[in-house]
């Protein structure tokens, strides 16, 4: 069986090579530059025996083995996770460059640092709703395996934009770490005692926070009630306020790492849902929209 998998892994090697484009993935670009060296024999007979050695892992473990197909898509994967290995790496993204790179460290190692990107990625959180659910074994290897896919599978005949896909993925993640790591600190300081609900809305946290903030220099409010956003509109209806100084004095108490995601909600709501808790606008109305469009499970709404 291993034999006849080498055999087919190998044919369908060198048929997919034979035909490059000039955005191919980067182990495509290293395996070009080896095409060119002289004495290359050697070299391509160990890479290609480990490339085909991996490629059999990866469909036990993701595809399936004991079809064409499955050793096709798991050939796909193979190319993907080395070519993302190889573009993390700080080196010149030139063919020479990842060859020497892929040859140094060997492709096994190089399969191990993109799959281990992969993992890392997984670990950041995908939106900035975070439960329980999110911890579960199961699903966490079911998120692996989707990334896996969406960013590591690249046909050798044509283009491959995997790395650009990790990238912005990678930055979209962080980015819904920093969110809830503020809502957490908001939670932490929330005015009667931590809020310890394991499910967190970081967004609407954040936004109940920026919007209680124009009260003045109050506590800090992470988790509302109807009565409280129905005192909070009453209060700023009747008396004139300065806003901006209200939301200064929430910044003046977050640690300054929180101030770019503060400042960006405090700029979206000045003209939206600020003016309309300050005009005459129903106050069930209000209410509505702050728990449909900014507030959601975060906020306890009691009307019918």
């Amino acid at each position: 069986m291993h034999n006849r998998h080498r055999q087919h892994v190998t044919e369908h090697s060198t048929m997919q090579l034979t035909h490059i484009t000039t955005r191919a993935p980067h182990l495509v670009q290293a395996l070009e530059a080896l095409a060119q060296r002289a004495d290359n024999q050697e070299a391509a007979q160990t890479l290609l025996d480990d490339l085909i050695g991996i490629n059999v892992l990866v469909a036990r473990k993701f595809t399936n083995e004991r079809t064409a197909d499955g050793l096709l898509e798991a050939f796909h994967l193979t190319v993907g996770c080395i070519s993302l290995g190889i573009s993390q790496a700080n080196i010149p993204q030139d063919g020479d460059a990842q060859l020497a790179f892929l040859l140094h460290h060997g492709a096994e190692y190089v399969f191990q640092m993109g799959f281990r990107h992969i993992k890392e990625l997984s670990g950041l959180p995908y939106t900035a709703f975070v439960s329980d659910f999110d911890n579960d074994p199961y699903i966490q290897q079911r998120d692996i395996r989707l990334l896996f896919a969406e960013i590591c599978r690249a046909d050798p005949v044509a283009a491959w934009k995997g790395d650009d896909v990790y990238k912005r993925e990678l930055r979209d993640r962080q980015h819904n770490r920093h969110i809830v790591a503020c809502a957490k600190w908001l939670r932490q300081k929330h005015y009667a005692g931590p809020v310890k609900d394991p499910d967190l809305d970081a967004n609407a946290v954040i936004a109940i926070a920026v919007i209680f903030a124009i009260a003045g220099d109050g506590p800090i409010v992470a988790r509302a009630r109807q009565k409280d956003i129905e005192t909070l509109i009453h209060g700023v209806r009747a008396t004139p306020l300065d806003i901006e100084a209200g939301w200064n004095a929430l910044l003046k108490k977050a640690p300054p790492q929180y101030h770019p995601i503060l400042r960006e909600r405090m700029d979206e709501y000045r003209n939206t849902i600020i003016k309309k808790i300050l005009s005459k606008t129903g106050i069930k109305t209000v209410i509505t929209e702050l728990q449909n469009s900014y507030a959601g499970s975060e906020l306890e709404v009691d009307y019918d």
